[in-house]
């Protein structure tokens, strides 16, 4: 065959935190030529990766033009963070020109995602003119202390967007001293929101050295599969980017998978204007689609209680999916999460031990089958010298050794009473212990939805769970999926309306007596509850839905906001199609802002800003006595500095917009955006 006849087939992939999904695309047709869904080893995507390349059965490597990932990565580890992480990596912050006293009183150095930061003089006014000198001397003794402490520096200088001068001046004294690696606030936003700068740096320089673990990984990975071709990654907004850009500036990965999905939705169903509805084994999650694009937050992505200056996608995301445990609550309801735990049915597909277990237990009376039989801890993986801290972790450890142990046999074990005696929170979450329970996914086999485990058990385990409350098993079945839509559309409501909805107080709600007027209607819109009060919500766009949960939850979702549900074709995997239908996108911010005189009331010119491409490189800062020739010069700049990076990021034959937006202050932001498909080998 010549090469004008071969198609040009990429392979998408995404890693979840419970599925490493995979396709091969040819990209012309969009059509889906292989899938192939892999469960995500803990602790290490690549082997994830590793096993949908091979379970996609490429017949010819040579034909793949592009591989494109997106990943969860950047957002776990933050999300799990704190300086006892095995993901993150300890990152020093030095602040420059920040008042100690200000952050102090408003308590914003918790938001600085670590607890090694450090004041130093020195930054610049919001005209770009020197506060105070840069005590470099001071910026040197520090790192010197601490070098052999942490493992990356991000270093944060007051306006150092308009001025990056001593950001620039402290990369390079820090690169004299030692061989950290460091990262500059201006150089990931032109926002002068100083907090959320010293975050998002603060981060960036703690998944450096993870995300580029990653990058090597993958492209081994490609290697051993003989696959030779661009990689690429998706940012948070949806947009690729190139290995070498993601290894640099991990922290716009934040929301990228979920980014992936909306994508994907939006390429398989062809729709412009849709909601996105991705139900996942761990998380839901919500994103809006319009003319086209996923929209984007533009103050920033916020990621557990870290509020950034990336932009990413508009999303909200519950802890809610296919494997949320579902326990009993304090009032005897079936309570589903938000905890996620491994399935019952995949455990003793694992362990044929526990389903015998479960089958005997099914034959004990109500009184003996206790919901906390269905509880078992099992060891992940072998923990690290020095991990163990107690003498009760080892034992819990070496109880495990042997294969899961329901929580009962465990306390009986340890000779505790209570499972808040045995301390074992810190292993749970270092995932050195694993934890399974009853969930969805396991009433997903038993109903013949989902069956690629140990059906048999999932059953034997809800036949105990529903004979400990004398309940009817198809009857809580249904109500469970009931609950798990409830949350879903009240998820959406609070996504799309952006206020918020108590929904306490269920029960009263049904019976008419609620107070609370905006439960009421809640509920009403959903039960038709009232007798003479008729009440519904319309959402005016379908829903696409994704993931293999979505068929069995969004039916009723749909039904209850009164619009179309529509599942694409290849709807279980459209994240891993979403990772390589994204556009190759590069923006460029120059700032303008006025030269004044001493006292500040004159204002004597314009300065421009440009972004330096390189820490070691010198700041560039032009000056011009009108307005216009500023903004003029600033257009014309960032539009060959935007397509110029969009080419060496892969871009193939990119257009470019530049806008211009106020930030008050005669202050000027010029964006230039330049966006193209990805590049294709050949």
């Amino acid at each position: 065959m010549n090469d004008k006849a071969q198609p040009n087939l990429v392979l998408g992939i995404d890693t979840g935190g419970t599925y490493t999904d995979g396709v091969l695309l040819e990209y012309e047709t969009r059509r889906v030529l292989a899938a192939y869904k892999s469960l995500t080893p803990k602790r290490d995507f690549a082997i994830g990766i590793e096993n949908v390349i091979e379970g996609i059965h490429i017949e010819d490597p040579s034909a793949i033009r592009m591989v494109s990932i997106s990943t969860t990565l950047a957002t776990n580890a933050i999300a799990e963070g704190g300086e006892s992480s095995v993901h993150g990596r300890r990152v020093a912050l030095l602040l420059i020109g920040y008042d100690p006293d200000l952050i102090s009183k408003f308590k914003m150095a918790e938001r600085f995602a670590t607890p090694n930061y450090f004041f130093f003089d020195g930054g610049h006014d919001l005209y770009g003119r020197e506060k105070r000198p840069l005590d470099l001397p001071g910026i040197l003794t520090k790192v010197n202390q601490i070098k052999d402490r942490v493992e990356a520096i991000a270093v944060s200088a007051y306006f150092s967007p308009l001025n990056p001068e001593h950001e620039q001046r402290a990369y390079r004294a820090i690169s004299g001293v030692c061989d950290l690696p460091v990262v500059l606030g201006h150089q990931l936003s032109t926002k002068l929101g100083s907090v959320e700068r010293a975050t998002t740096a603060a981060l960036n320089a703690s998944l450096l050295a993870v995300l580029q673990d990653f990058v090597i990984a993958v492209r081994r990975a490609m290697e051993r599969r003989q696959i030779d071709a661009p990689l690429m990654v998706v940012r948070g907004d949806g947009t690729l980017m190139s290995d070498e850009f993601a290894a640099r500036s991990p922290v716009e990965t934040i929301h990228s998978g979920p980014a992936a999905s909306a994508i994907g939705g939006r390429f398989l169903s062809r729709l412009d204007d849709n909601l996105v509805l991705d139900v996942g084994g761990t998380t839901t999650d919500i994103a809006l689609i319009e003319d086209g694009q996923v929209t984007v937050s533009e103050e920033g992505a916020t990621v557990g209680e870290y509020k950034t200056s990336v932009k990413a996608a508009n999303l909200l995301s519950i802890a809610l999916g296919g494997d949320s445990h579902i326990t009993w609550g304090p009032e005897k309801e079936a309570v589903i999460g938000p905890e996620r735990v491994t399935p019952l049915a995949y455990l003793a597909h694992e362990h044929p031990r526990v389903g015998r277990q479960l089958k005997a237990l099914s034959m004990r009376t109500w009184s003996q089958a206790t919901p906390d039989w269905l509880e078992y801890w099992f060891l992940l993986r072998k923990p690290q010298r020095g991990q163990l801290k107690s003498q009760r972790e080892r034992d819990l450890v070496e109880f495990l050794r042997d294969g899961p142990h329901p929580l009962p046999e465990i306390l009986k074990h340890l000779g505790v009473l209570h499972v808040g005696q045995v301390g074992a929170g810190e292993l749970l979450r270092q995932e050195v212990i694993g934890k399974s329970g009853l969930t969805p996914t396991d009433l997903m086999h038993i109903e013949g939805r989902y069956e690629v485990w140990d059906t048999q058990a999932s059953a034997h385990a809800w036949q105990a769970f529903c004979q400990y409350q004398f309940r009817d098993p198809g009857e809580l079945r249904r109500q469970v999926w009931t609950r798990m839509s409830e949350k879903i559309v009240h998820a959406v409501l609070v996504f799309l309306s952006g206020k918020s909805l108590d929904l306490a107080g269920r029960e009263r709600s049904l019976a008419g007596q609620d107070r609370d007027a905006g439960r009421w209607f809640f509920y009403n819109s959903l039960y038709d509850a009232h007798p003479h009060l008729e009440t519904s919500i319309r959402l005016r766009l379908p829903i696409i839905g994704i993931g293999a949960p979505a068929g069995i939850l969004l039916l009723a979702v749909a039904k209850a906001l009164h619009t179309d549900l529509i599942l694409p074709e290849h709807y279980e995997v459209a994240n891993a199609v979403g990772a390589v239908a994204g556009s190759v996108m590069v923006e460029e911010e120059l700032l303008i802002y006025p030269k004044v005189s001493r006292a500040g009331l004159e204002v004597l010119g314009y300065y421009v800003t440009v972004p330096s491409a390189e820490p070691t490189a010198r700041h560039e800062r032009h000056e011009f006595e009108e307005l216009s020739e500023a903004l003029a010069y600033a257009r014309r700049l960032g539009r060959e500095r935007a397509l110029g990076a969009a080419l060496r990021s892969g871009a193939d034959n990119p257009e470019v917009t530049v806008e211009e937006l106020t930030d008050g202050l005669d202050t000027y932001r010029i964006r230039a955006k330049a966006i193209g498909n990805p590049r294709l080998t050949r």
